[in-house]
Parts: structure tokens; sequence; C-alpha cells
């Protein structure tokens, strides 16, 4: 934001001052060079007013009076030639820039003022000589005048117009980074909290006190939102807990209880008390799961490098007794090292999940397969297995707490992986398996999550 903010605002002025200062300048030369240009035709009709009376043979008065006029034109840098109607000099400074051509002497005694810009940067005005009496053309006057000295002042003029264009883009430019900074600034503190928010620091609030109105009052409001999210978050955590650790002593003595009435029962009545251990079991199962659940949304994620190929193999080969038992075959695959970003212990708690999950799905005889691999900016493990699967609404609803697809399932294990997948940066997909099955893609991130972003310029 504030690259664009500095960038429209040079953009603006620096048109500003094109439309200003170059047509300010264009005007200035014009006028200088018009000016110089008059004051050069000035000075060759005065010198042809004065030579008149020299072409017209009435000395001394004339010769006196050219001849000064021509030591000042000397003095002052200026080359003059005085031509006879018969196209002869008659006098001049010597110098040879006064010497024209002879179709500019042509038009000069045929009445005609000719001006002519050199490419030496001097400048050529011939001017007819007038009879008084007749008015006839008795002659030509040249004068040519170094333009240097205006050139110097253009110069002058155009350094002195882009110095204070670069003035005023400079001093806008200083606007402008100082408005991106005092707008940015807030929004980088507000878009760092909502990442620190998002990651789980449901104490993170804004600065409040900087930046435009609208900005602060966005502030404030993401604050109140802060703060009633920590509330209700708070609460329904404390509560789950609460209630989930508080069922574990009398779910507990409930089945010591049961435990004592089977053995002094009939075989009728222990049948009962059985299926009633059974429910308790899974009573018991679906509490400690909604501690697991508490647990895991009340964690703040502090990354860590971990081997993702060590820790596959490591809870593969603690399950692979389970599997054993019931039948079923786990094999794990990892073709070599793959790093990634987790909290510690997190990935050994998703895995537990999926294999418990996988084994409760699939029958005798079935296959699970769990393997690992470096995929885009990070690591990919992937839990295959030739179960009954899963129809593409129960796919939707699965990472939900107490969404399961296996009777007698408790559904919170899918959730705990979500929790803990997504606490870390990562991701989970559920997707068929080829022929039939359920296959879950968990995505580790191979670098920390960008937590909070550095406090500084929001860029676009």
């Amino acid at each position: 934001m504030a690259r664009r903010i500095v960038l429209t605002m040079l953009a603006l002025i620096g048109a500003l001052l094109v439309t200003t200062v170059v047509p300010l300048g264009l005007i200035t030369t014009g006028r200088e060079r018009s000016s110089f240009q008059q004051d050069t035709m000035l000075s060759a009709r005065a010198l042809a007013g004065l030579a008149e009376d020299r072409l017209a043979d009435r000395p001394p008065a004339g010769v006196g009076a050219v001849t000064r006029a021509l030591a000042q034109a000397r003095q002052a840098g200026e080359q003059v030639r005085l031509y006879s109607a018969s196209r002869r000099v008659v006098t001049g400074t010597g110098g040879s820039d006064a010497a024209i051509p002879a179709a500019t002497l042509t038009a000069a005694l045929h009445g005609r003022t000719v001006v002519d810009s050199r490419a030496d940067d001097r400048l050529r005005v011939t001017v007819p000589v007038l009879g008084d009496s007749s008015g006839a053309v008795v002659g030509a006057v040249v004068l040519s005048r170094s333009s240097a000295e205006l050139e110097e002042r253009v110069s002058v003029l155009w350094t002195w117009l882009g110095a204070v264009a670069l003035a005023g883009l400079a001093a806008a430019a200083i606007a402008a980074i100082a408005l991106g900074r005092w707008v940015s600034r807030p929004l980088s503190s507000l878009d760092a909290a909502a990442q620190r928010l998002g990651s789980g620091a449901l104490d993170t609030r804004s600065a409040a006190g900087a930046g435009p109105p609208e900005v602060r009052r966005l502030a404030r409001n993401f604050n109140g939102m802060a703060g009633r999210l920590e509330s209700l978050v708070h609460g329904n955590r404390a509560t789950m807990a609460d209630v989930s650790h508080q069922l574990r002593t009398p779910l507990a003595a409930l089945r010591l209880r049961l435990d004592v009435l089977i053995q002094d029962t009939d075989p009728e009545t222990a049948e009962e008390l059985a299926g009633a251990q059974d429910e308790i079991a899974r009573l018991s199962h679906l509490v400690d799961g909604l501690l697991a659940l508490a647990r895991a949304e009340n964690v703040l994620v502090e990354p860590v490098s971990i081997r993702v190929d060590e820790v596959l193999l490591d809870r593969a080969a603690a399950w692979l007794p389970v599997a054993e038992e019931r039948g079923v075959l786990l094999r794990p695959s990892c073709p070599g090292p793959v790093p990634a970003m987790a909290g510690q212990g997190h990935l050994e708690q998703v895995l537990d999940n999926l294999l418990a999950n996988a084994l409760d799905a699939v029958p005798p005889g079935g296959h699970i397969e769990v393997t690992a691999g470096a995929g885009g900016d990070g690591a990919q493990v992937v839990v295959a297995d030739d179960g009954p699967g899963m129809t593409p609404r129960q796919q939707q609803m699965a990472f939900r707490r107490f969404a399961s697809s296996t009777p007698g399932g408790a559904g919170l294990g899918l959730a705990i992986v979500h929790r803990l997948v997504t606490s870390n940066g990562g991701s989970a997909v559920l997707s068929d398996t080829p022929g039939g099955g359920l296959t879950v893609t968990v995505t580790l991130p191979a670098q920390p999550p960008d937590r909070a972003r550095r406090p500084g310029l929001v860029s676009d």
C-alpha cells in the first residue's frame, strides 16, 4: 500500500510539474529570444539611419556618426558591414561574420529586412538603408551579434526550473513516504495482530492510537472482536475440559461397581452388566477424546524441525502389533529423509489418530499404507486404506467434532488431526483410495509458518 501511495503521489506531482514548468520554460525562452531579436533589429535600424548620411555623401557628420557607431559595435563584439546600392562594401568592423549571401543582399536592397540565425550561435540581421527625400533604398546594413549571452541566460533559466521541479518532486516524495507510513504502519500492525490471533494467541491486541481515523476505528473493532473471541473460546475450552475431567471420576467408579456386581450375579445378569461396561468404556473413550481435543485447541504452536520419515517408521512400528492382531497388513514406506516443521509431538498424535481410525475401519485381511515424501514447499504424509471409505458428504463433515462414519466411533480423531495440522500451518485432505477405501493426505510446511509479519510498510 505504501508503495502505491508513494508512486501515485509522485506521478501526480510529476505530471503537475511537467504541465507547469515545461510551458513556463518554453514561454520564457521564447520571450527571451524574441526580445534579443527585436533588440538586434532595432540596433540594425539605428545603424541604417546613421548610414544614410554616409551613403548620401553628406560628410563629415555622416562619417563621424558611423565611425562612432562602428567603434561601439566593435567593443560590444558585434560585426557590421555597410553596403551601397551597387553592392559595394562601404565600411564595416572588418569581421567576416557580417558577410552575407548575394540573395540576402538582393532582398535587403529591395526593401526587405532579413533575419538569419546562424549555426555558430550568432544572429545576423540585414536591413535596407532608405534615403531621406526619395525613400528609395540606397544601401544595406548587416549586423551580426553573438547569441552566447542569450543561450547562457536560457540555460540558467532551465537549470533553475529543473532544480525547482526536482525540489518539488523530492518534497512530494518525502510527503508521500510519510503519508504512506502513517497509513501503512497501523495496518501492518493490525495485519501482524491478525496473524498472531489466527495462530492461536487469543490475547493478541492491535495498537489503536495511530494512523487515519478509519484505521484506528478498524483496530478498535478488531480488538473488540478479539476480546469476545477470546472469552468465547476460553469459555468453550474450559467447559469442555472441566466437564470431561469431572466425568472421568464417576465413570471410573461406576466401572468398578459393575466389576464387583458381575462377580456375584447370575450369568444372564452378568451379560447385561457386561453390555453396560461396554457402553461405559465407549463413554470413557469419548471423554478421553474430548480432553485430547481440548488440549489440542489450547496449544500455541512452537514449530521445531522434525524428520517425518523417522516419526512415520516409529509410529508404524508401535501400531504394527495391533494391526497383526486384527489381521490387517500395515506397510510403511518412505524413500528417504523428509524434513518438516511442526510442534513437538504433534505429528506423532496425528499419525496415532489416523492409524487408529484406519485400523477400526479396515476389516481383517485389509491393507493400510503409510507413506511420506517431499511435495511442493513441505512434506506430505499419506495414510491410505482399503476399508469401506466415506461418501462425499461424510468426507465434508469428517473434520467436525462427533462426525463419525464408524459405528460406535466418537468422531473426534479426525477433528484432533485437523486442529493439530492446521495449527502448524499445514492441511489435511480426504479422498477416495483407488479401488475403494479412504486416503488421508497431510501436508506440513518445510519452513515455520509466517505467524506475524515484520512491522513496517505493507507492500502490494
